[in-house]
């Protein structure tokens, strides 16, 4: 639930803090007055797109910061980044928009990805606007909101399907591609085994061409080397004749005279001559086995030239060195098993894309059935609730049907039917509107007028409402085109969800306010040519004065006020006796779910559409 909302510099309102509470909240205000950037705010809470245009002119940015009463889910997702609830156990969100268009997230004073507030607010804010009607127009939008009443019947066979679907089509186009390139593949397969023959033939070693250049440089310099090699060892061993002492036989002379001169000072020298005669003799050694390895011979170089130009010829065409040459060769191995266009290799796939099909097959029937035992149960849900909406001869009706294989896109058949698999499966959604007694049913975009359309979409929400465990649902002007009887039922209806439900509405409708447990208004002020805009919550004698206001602009007169009160008296009245009729019926549910069994039918008529809404979302 959101217990507290902060708004600084969006739009008209400058500073404005929102207390709500559980129950119903209807927001109200002159037109312009910045009932929108309330909404705004609660979208940008939500992860929503961040507009630098909603900045107030002159302000460096705009601050929206909400405080929820966190769930269990919410306060996993703060453990997860890193967050810290308030010790109350709320959480505290905020979004910050500058004039520059930059936009920041924080959670419980951490700052985070936006992306964390788009995944608070799917447990914890449900926003529906006008928007949300030409959505509803939409045939995938129908099919999800069927999915999301259906619930895990539909979700987790739909897991699996699009697992599946995914496996399928690659195997489907992987055949298809080996059917219609076989002539191209063929030829790529003749060039990697080209490739691969010579390379095999070559057998090259990892690091071989480094080696050789160095063993030819040697080689191309053996004389040199020697010589130098050579002086070294002799400056360090001396002649072989005796005549030119070396460094070792100087060292061992400076050890003998050191240790015999009979003086301590001296004596110590002889260990560390020691040393350096062991290390000199060392060196001498690795000098006589250079020699002795160094190799002058002219036919070794010209095999190190000969097998030189040998790997140059497979680098030139595969890679720059050895080892880009056998990388090359055992990605084309990889390449040529896929290239195989071979009988037996098309009969082995076509007999895996066969059984991926009647696995996917599977799958699609049973997201169908679901989808088809959940669309009666919402059409009936959803007719219950239009005729409480002053539609009472209305039925809607949410049709479940095969997506008809097209030109283009993969096809499935399923039950002997071909359909297009698509990624939500294989059926299409419609709902379709019967406004009266006798007349034909059509879909929503060509039967429902734009006040019939709010009252569907609030019926549907209603419906939907225990299969959505959003705590805060909040509606802009979903009554837009409604007026008279419908507004007051449209009232009452949101009532009624705001026993299970904190709803927060922004309304033009007296109707609608009525209903309401608590009553914000936005009040806008002008001075210097500035408009700004707050927010407060209203008294009773306060919100009689705007219910006069929104009826007829009658607030200053006694009759606008008396038919205020008459308003408010008669919501009160409906308002009591829908929850009164609602607790046995919570209670009954309550029973039912310790006890581990389903509602009876009769259970589900006894308490009006409600209680069948309860008992059909349980």
């Amino acid at each position: 639930m959101l217990s507290e909302m902060r708004i600084q510099g969006l739009g008209v309102i400058d500073d404005a803090t929102l207390e709500l509470d559980p129950g119903l909240t209807v927001l109200t205000g002159e037109t312009g007055a910045g009932k929108t950037m309330v909404v705004t705010g609660l979208n940008l809470l939500g992860g929503g797109r961040a507009e630098s245009s909603r900045v107030s002119a002159g302000a460096r940015r705009a601050v929206v910061e909400g405080r929820f009463a966190a769930s269990p889910g919410a306060l996993e997702l703060a453990e997860e980044v890193g967050a810290e609830a308030d010790d109350d156990g709320s959480l505290i969100a905020a979004r910050t928009v500058s004039a520059d268009g930059r936009s920041r997230a924080h959670l419980g004073g951490r700052s985070v990805p936006n992306g964390v507030l788009g995944r608070l607010a799917e447990s914890q804010l449900a926003v529906h606007g006008q928007n949300d009607q030409l959505r509803l127009l939409r045939g995938s939008d129908q099919r999800a909101l069927l999915d999301r009443f259906a619930g895990d019947p539909v979700a987790v066979p739909l897991a699996s399907y699009r697992s599946v679907r995914t496996e399928w089509l690659e195997v489907v186009t992987e055949l298809a591609e080996r059917r219609d390139n076989a002539r191209r593949l063929a030829q790529e397969a003749d060039l990697l085994r080209h490739g691969l023959t010579e390379i095999e033939a070559a057998e090259p070693q990892p690091g071989e061409d480094r080696e050789l250049v160095e063993q030819a440089r040697r080689m191309a310099e053996a004389d040199d080397l020697r010589a130098a090699a050579e002086g070294a060892r002799l400056a360090l061993s001396g002649s072989d004749d005796g005549d030119t002492p070396g460094a070792v036989g100087l060292a061992g002379h400076a050890k003998g005279l050191a240790e015999g001169s009979g003086d301590p000072a001296l004596e110590e020298l002889g260990p560390r001559l020691t040393e350096a005669i062991a290390v000199l003799a060392d060196a001498a050694a690795e000098l006589s086995g250079y020699l002795d390895r160094l190799d002058a011979d002219p036919e070794q170089l010209s095999r190190v030239l000969t097998r030189q130009a040998e790997l140059k010829a497979l680098t030139r065409k595969y890679a720059a060195d050895t080892d880009g040459v056998l990388a090359w060769a055992a990605t084309a191995r990889e390449r040529l098993a896929g290239l195989d266009t071979s009988d037996e290799a098309l009969a082995e796939l076509s007999a895996r894309r066969d059984a991926l099909a009647a696995d996917l097959a599977g799958h699609a029937a049973e997201i169908t059935a679901a989808r088809t035992e959940a669309a009666a149960r919402l059409a009936e849900a959803t007719t219950a609730e239009l005729a409480g909406l002053a539609m009472k001869d209305a039925t809607l009706q949410v049709a479940v049907l095969p997506r008809a294989a097209a030109d283009a896109g993969p096809v499935l058949e399923v039950g002997g039917r071909r359909c297009q698999a698509g990624s939500s499966g294989v059926d299409e959604v419609e709902i379709r509107l019967v406004p009266h007694s006798g007349a034909v049913a059509q879909p929503l975009h060509k039967g429902a007028s734009g006040g019939e359309l709010s009252r569907v979409m609030l019926a549907l929400e209603v419906a939907l409402a225990g299969a959505d465990p959003v705590p805060t649902m909040v509606f802009d002007e979903v009554d837009a085109g409604v007026g008279g009887r419908a507004a007051v039922e449209i009232g009452r209806r949101l009532a009624q969800l705001a026993s299970r439900h904190q709803v927060i509405v922004v309304t033009h409708l007296p109707q609608v306010a009525a209903y309401a447990d608590r009553h914000l208004v936005v009040q806008k002020a002008s001075g210097e040519g500035v408009t700004r805009s707050s927010v407060r919550r209203l008294s009773d004698e306060e919100r009689t004065q705007e219910l006069a206001r929104m009826l007829a602009g009658m607030d200053d007169t006694d009759t606008g006020r008396a038919h205020a009160e008459e308003l408010r008296t008669a919501a009160t009245a409906h308002r009591e006796a829908d929850r009164a009729a609602a607790r046995p019926a919570d209670l009954a549910a309550a029973r039912s779910r310790r006890a581990g069994t389903p509602r009876t039918g009769a259970a589900q008529t006894a308490g009006g559409t409600r209680r069948r809404r309860v008992a059909r979302a349980g």
